[in-house]
């Protein structure tokens, strides 16, 4: 069999007039947004937070907290596994372009961001969920996230993503509800404190099988750390404002789905457990349905194993047996 699948690329910008396309998850933070009567609402709000957000951070040669707006795109790679034309979404990530006003120059933010992908929905709401249902508290299955893994390291290896993206992506996440994290005294000028956990959690275990490794830091004016998960170094690879393009639209994201974390009227302290349940936190004046999202998700996997999973079940498997991952630098980052 051949070796190769085919990839393709669509940007589609997020602003006031998004609607999301056919094919993205509608549990996608900015997909959920985008619906209902308050959708534009939304949209202008979430865009300000995050322009208001870049401009605090990005500070110097800034006094009036106005040089800078953010674009951002979402970014859909298609999959064609057989070469005939038939493609399913494999992976949606988001693009951020840097608007100077100060000399009306656009420069290069972040690819990465956010991160979606059905066949993750398949791994942790089909295979997962029958797994712990037929084996109560044994242990994750020991390849699970293997294929998801491979397909997302064959992207980053291809001619296609390499000829639209200089840089492999950041993707930036909450931190787990279900570890405890401890403040260092790593500071960054622009990432802020840095925090470190003693077990890896079950989401970092699975985006290391992508490639990544993963360190969590609470930039100035933050009230969490964030995880951010990269190849490569995080702190040398990208430049400052690349960096505050991912933190302004991230926590911005984070602030609306998940306030009691990112939105609370108390900053973690050096031993940190976010929790769901706090109490003491702030709503931003933005409309999200997030008992919509988390109940998509089983949906969502079931479409992936019936439409891409089930139909090249058998390509899929001697593809990833044979498949090598070709950069060998990717490290876990020492806990």
């Amino acid at each position: 069999m051949s070796n190769e699948f085919s990839c393709s690329i669509k940007r589609i910008r997020f602003d006031e007039n998004y609607q999301p396309a056919d094919s993205t998850r509608l549990t996608t933070n900015f997909a959920n947004l985008a619906r209902g009567e308050h959708r534009e609402e939304n949209l202008r709000k979430t865009l300000t937070m995050i322009n208001n957000r870049f401009n605090t951070l990005a500070h110097w040669d800034n006094p009036s907290a106005d040089r800078y707006s953010v674009e951002v795109d979402i970014v859909s790679v298609d999959m064609d596994i057989e070469g005939k034309g038939e493609t399913f979404p494999i992976i949606e990530m988001l693009q951020t372009t840097i608007v100077d006003h100060k000399d009306n120059s656009r420069i290069d933010g972040m690819i990465g961001n956010s991160f979606s992908s059905y066949v993750r929905d398949y791994d942790f709401s089909v295979v997962l969920l029958e797994h712990y249902n037929k084996h109560p508290n044994s242990a994750t299955p020991a390849n699970f996230g293997d294929l998801h893994g491979k397909l997302f390291q064959y992207l980053l290896n291809s001619e296609t993503y390499q000829a639209n993206f200089n840089k492999t992506p950041v993707i930036c996440l909450s931190v787990s509800t279900s570890k405890t994290y401890h403040r260092t005294a790593n500071q960054h000028p622009v990432l802020g404190v840095e925090y470190r956990q003693d077990e890896y959690s079950l989401t970092d275990d699975y985006f290391h099988k992508m490639g990544l490794t993963v360190r969590y830091f609470m930039p100035v004016g933050s009230v969490a750390p964030l995880a951010f998960y990269f190849a490569g170094d995080l702190v040398s690879d990208y430049t400052d404002l690349e960096l505050i393009s991912a933190i302004a639209t991230m926590e911005t994201f984070q602030k609306i789905y998940r306030p009691e974390i990112y939105n609370a009227n108390s900053t973690a302290a050096q031993v940190y457990q976010p929790s769901l349940k706090y109490q003491d936190y702030s709503l931003t004046q933005i409309v999200y349905d997030r008992e919509e999202r988390s109940q998509m998700a089983v949906t969502q996997g079931k479409f992936t194993e019936e439409q891409f999973i089930k139909p090249y079940q058998a390509i899929l498997e001697e593809w990833a047996a044979s498949y090598a991952v070709k950069n060998s630098t990717f490290k876990k980052h020492a806990a």
